[in-house]
């Protein structure tokens, strides 16, 4: 596990052709293999020009330097959209809408076809005070649809903190699992991905949905984020889960504030250090509302697209979505503007 003392934050953010200039003169880095750069960063609570960092911060610059490793089959030189496929009947934005597994498959493929790189189905909502689902409910729910969306080429990922489900879900045709609590849930969990040799996605969150909001406390959020995934990671990495297969997600909204949330996404680039690809779902969230002042989730497709621009500035490799086809043409303009074929 990285110290959190070797730890650097990247700040003075470059794009275009200053950029480039800066890079070329060697007072500036590329971020996650550019195109954008940093020509300042924060070590040991100081910010320093980045070509003034001490030599033994080589290591973490070099990781924050380096272009993301493809993951789940993806080349992440340029961000992935994860589309969201709630099968429940009660989850926050959407709850209900895709309960009929017919139903829901055709919204699976309408997001492939929209440009979506993978399809994230969950049985179980876990907003803030939601109350578990059994496993068996969960896998009636997420199996049929995850078999019928594999067997049309979908890439499905599966949502679910429970072994029982992602073994089923695995064995039905999904490539990816998905686990908001970072394989932490289920003490069987890390060794139905670790024997399956499939790609994860480790979410921050503490304890479980319906007690989370209790536990937002933090001294320095974006910090403390970093400091618990890269103990998710090490125990994943201990059950013989390969760190090429981890992608981490900072749990925007889960076991965090409104201000909690302001204050980490802006700091997403701190992430980097563990060299993990970074997944972000900040999609209709209740921040955006607050921000927004738009109180129904489903008319938050603009601000979630602000927010989601803002995420793959700050280190974003992925987005998980609910509403893709704006999301995926947001980020073909966004790749236009900043030079990322």
């Amino acid at each position: 596990m990285i110290p959190p003392s070797h730890f650097i934050e990247p700040l003075g953010l470059l794009d275009g052709p200053a950029a480039a200039e800066a890079m070329a003169a060697g007072v500036a880095r590329p971020l996650a293999g550019g195109p954008l750069a940093f020509a300042l960063a924060r070590v040991d609570g100081r910010i320093l020009p980045v070509d003034q960092v001490p030599a033994t911060y080589a290591a973490a610059l070099a990781r924050l330097s380096a272009a993301p490793a493809p993951w789940a089959g993806l080349d992440l030189a340029r961000p992935r959209v994860m589309g969201i496929l709630n099968v429940t009947p009660d989850s926050f934005s959407d709850g209900g809408t895709f309960i009929d597994p017919a139903r829901a498959v055709a919204a699976g493929l309408a997001m492939m076809e929209a440009g979506a790189d993978l399809v994230d189905v969950g049985g179980e909502s876990t907003r803030p005070g939601s109350l578990p689902t059994s496993p068996e409910q969960e896998r009636a729910r997420v199996v049929p649809v995850v078999r019928a969306l594999a067997g049309q080429g979908v890439m499905v990922s599966v949502d679910t903190r429970n072994a029982a489900t992602m073994a089923a879900a695995l064995d039905a045709g999904a490539r990816v699992v998905n686990d908001i609590s970072a394989l932490g849930h289920d003490p069987d969990s890390r060794g139905v991905v670790a024997a399956h040799g499939c790609p994860v996605v480790l979410m921050h969150m503490r304890h479980d949905p319906e007690s989370m909001t209790r536990l937002a406390h933090y001294d320095d959020v974006a910090l403390e984020v970093a400091q618990e995934l890269a103990a998710r990671i090490a125990a994943a990495e201990a059950a013989g889960i390969d760190r090429a297969r981890i992608a981490i997600d900072p749990g925007v909204g889960f076991a965090k504030t409104a201000q909690d949330n302001l204050a980490l996404l802006p700091r997403l680039r701190l992430l980097l250090n563990l060299g993990c690809p970074l997944v972000v779902g900040v999609s209709r969230k209740s921040f955006i509302g607050r921000l927004s002042g738009e109180q129904e989730p489903r008319r938050r497709a603009p601000g979630s697209i602000a927010a989601g621009l803002h995420a793959v500035l700050h280190g974003a490799s992925v987005l998980r979505v609910h509403d893709v086809p704006e999301t995926v043409q947001a980020l073909r303009v966004w790749r236009g503007l900043t030079g990322i074929v």
